[in-house]
């Protein structure tokens, strides 16, 4: 049976070896993907988008649609219909 000192020794050492094994996969792996990004002559943007394109479209204004002649307020037709339009006849409040 071994010492709290051995199996401590023994740890450090094991620790040591996955250190490098890490460093040498990490390694090949970034020589890897440097081959493919030469080959087929990728760019950051190509391998790693930002989410700009994505966020241009979402959360967007939209236009409003309907307008409140006593009040002036708008709603744009999306989400719940606000108390001033609500169980009418929604033609009267078209925006242009």
């Amino acid at each position: 049976m071994s010492t709290y000192k051995e199996l401590l020794q023994q740890r450090e050492a094991l620790e040591s070896k996955i250190a490098e094994a890490r460093q040498r996969e990490i390694s090949q792996a970034v020589s890897q993907a440097r081959a493919l990004v030469a080959e087929f002559g990728l760019t950051a943007q190509d391998v790693f988008p930002t989410g700009k394109a994505r966020a241009a479209t979402s959360g967007s204004k939209v236009a409003a649609k309907y307008r409140d002649p006593a009040t002036g307020k708008t709603w744009t037709g999306r989400g719940k219909a606000p108390k001033w339009i609500d169980g009418q006849d929604r033609t009267k409040f078209l925006i242009g």
